[in-house]
């Protein structure tokens, strides 16, 4: 009799579980399923221009050449050596970016603004080395007649070479950043609405007693 009493009161515990409780512990487990996906997915995601930022950084730090006709370093041009200054803090920033982000935090406003605000900004500096650089390139392979600027590429064809590939690696990190910049967007205005100031106006109103 004690074990039948004993099923049985296992039996109506079980049943006091009602099917809504039991949708919403599976729904919960889901939801964190897909948030800690997205973590990882997003902490890979900025961890691929840190290692495109290094690429192009470690490229352009061994961009020289002598022969001949003279020696050429990166460091003779300012472009190179934003391009270099630029892909460091790029590579570092989206270092620091991965751990914060691979931390299992609730996301608050603060720091969806913060990721909006920093990808935005490192977006810009990288892409601006990349354009700078681009142009100081295209001087070099092809000159301008109009101040007797001569192509400096065929003398200097290694020093080129190695110049090209890091501006190119800084593009991809420049695409790569374009994306970290949509994703921190899409998170903060689907979650959060913008900041708004709000004035309070007071309205008085007359009222006639009849």
């Amino acid at each position: 009799m004690e074990k039948s009493s004993e099923k049985g009161n296992g039996v109506a515990a079980a049943t006091t579980r009602s099917p809504m409780a039991l949708m919403g512990s599976s729904r919960s487990e889901n939801e964190e399923e897909v948030n800690t996906s997205m973590r990882t997915a997003e902490t890979m995601l900025r961890l691929v221009p840190m290692a495109l930022g290094v690429a192009a950084l470690v490229v352009m730090l061994k961009d020289s050449q002598s022969n001949d006709f003279g020696s050429v370093s990166y460091s003779d041009l300012g472009a190179f050596r934003y391009l270099v200054h630029a892909n460091g803090i790029c590579a570092g920033y989206s270092l620091l970016s991965a751990i914060v982000a691979f931390m299992p935090r609730p996301s608050t406003m603060p720091r969806a603004w913060t990721f909006f605000l920093l990808d935005q900004i490192l977006t810009y500096i990288i892409l601006g080395a990349a354009a700078v650089s681009t142009e100081v390139l295209y001087l070099a392979n092809k000159g301008d007649s109009a101040i007797t600027w001569s192509a400096a590429c065929g003398s200097f064809s290694g020093f080129c070479h190695k110049a090209t590939t890091s501006v190119i690696i800084t593009f991809i990190t420049v695409f790569c950043y374009v994306v970290l910049s949509l994703v921190s967007s899409y998170r903060l205005f689907t979650k959060f609405d913008a900041p708004v100031k709000c004035t309070s106006k007071t309205i008085e109103t007359t009222v006639f007693h009849g």
